[in-house]
């Protein structure tokens, strides 16, 4: 069991996006800004999708640390910090999802 864990990928992401673009594609992405950035994560989801939806384990595990990594550098770009993200899946696990979905709807 490896013991990297998202607030590594943070790390790693943060050090990064000071690199020279030309140099790091986390920096180019940064340097790119949240559009390019967003743009990229889109394209991420959808073939992590595609893959599971092909039931193509392999390529989902692929696609998947895709979507993680983009994920990390639009919350970067962003100024929001994983622990953010943490509480906020934190806050929503205190409860079932069908009642924390429940409670969003309108009466």
């Amino acid at each position: 069991m490896s013991s990297f864990t998202l607030a590594d990928l943070e790390a790693i992401v943060a050090s990064r996006a000071q690199a020279d673009p030309s140099q790091s594609w986390t920096a180019k992405l940064v340097a790119g800004g949240q559009g390019k950035a967003a743009k990229k994560l889109g394209e991420e989801a959808i073939e992590a999708v595609m893959a599971a939806v092909k039931d193509d384990r392999e390529n989902l595990v692929y696609e998947s640390a895709d979507l993680l990594y983009h994920l990390m550098v639009v919350l970067k770009i962003a100024d929001i910090p994983l622990q953010a993200v943490m509480q906020e899946l934190e806050r929503r696990t205190a409860q079932t999802g069908l009642s924390e979905k429940a409670s969003r709807q309108d009466p």
